[in-house]
């Protein structure tokens, strides 16, 4: 499948960080698990890869504004347009050796998302959309599961930790969801949790507390692939709320049911 000018730019930003976070996956893993030392090397791959992104996509459209996880705000000459750039999603799974992780790219067009890039540099898998294009994993087209009921289904979500989040609402959620499904997955990098479910390897996925970085380009490539996407009042106010629900028609609203109610 083709890809047009802007996918390609994103493409090659996203492949050009990725290689070196890769070199660098491979360093950590010989670290001692420390707080201190993998935690900075971590850290150090982060912003690298978060250069490299920054100047791939500046110097291919000058003058588009920013919004990354590590700079924040980043202003540009052209107020059409916005890169919204997570480096490294899936930083835990990094240090740990666990390769789930990816670069997150996606484009605003006047605050409307049009173009996606999620790319995972340890298993070499680039997920694409582009708004009224599709949803691409490795060039193949890909579409949510088909699956219309929840008990047949595996869905993905995120847990808060060390004092994050509201540690009472995630139990419950989990509690509501876990009844009414054949198995819920903790994945750690929400960009490849909702490129998972527009691959139609997850059926759903939920999550709090999130960053418009980490979802960006996750947003449509389950739009593009067939699926639904709002926060969880079924609302489109997902970068504000944080909140995040995906899934096919028929799963999302299930997920919506189980999540709204109340402790038993």
């Amino acid at each position: 499948m083709p890809r047009s000018a802007i996918i390609n730019v994103m493409v090659q930003a996203a492949m050009k960080a990725g290689r070196s976070l890769a070199r660098d996956f491979g360093e950590v893993q010989n670290l001692q698990v420390s707080l201190k030392g993998p935690g900075d090397y971590v850290s150090q791959a982060d912003r690298r890869a978060e250069e490299i992104v920054h100047a791939e996509l500046s110097r291919a459209r000058p003058g588009y504004a920013f919004l990354m996880e590590e700079r924040g705000v980043v202003e540009g000459e052209d107020a059409q347009h916005r890169w919204l750039v997570d480096p490294l999603d899936g930083t835990t799974n990094f240090l740990h050796g666990i390769p789930i992780f990816a670069v997150s790219i996606a484009l605003e067009r006047q605050g409307q998302l049009v173009a996606g890039v999620i790319y995972n540099p340890a298993m070499d898998e680039l997920y694409t959309a582009e708004r009224g294009g599709g949803a691409f994993f490795n060039d193949r087209r890909m579409r949510v599961a088909a699956r219309t009921r929840l008990s047949d289904t595996v869905v993905g979500t995120g847990i808060p930790h060390l004092g994050r989040g509201h540690h009472g609402q995630a139990l419950l959620d989990l509690r509501n969801v876990m009844a009414e499904t054949a198995g819920i997955r903790r994945m750690g990098a929400a960009a490849l949790d909702l490129a998972y479910v527009a691959a139609g390897r997850m059926d759903g996925f939920w999550e709090d507390a999130l960053q418009p970085w980490d979802t960006a380009a996750g947003i449509l490539m389950v739009r593009e692939a067939g699926g639904f996407v709002t926060d969880r009042s079924g609302g489109q106010d997902m970068f504000g709320t944080g909140s995040i629900v995906a899934g096919n028609e028929a799963i999302h609203r299930g997920l919506l049911k189980a999540l709204a109610k109340p402790v038993r």
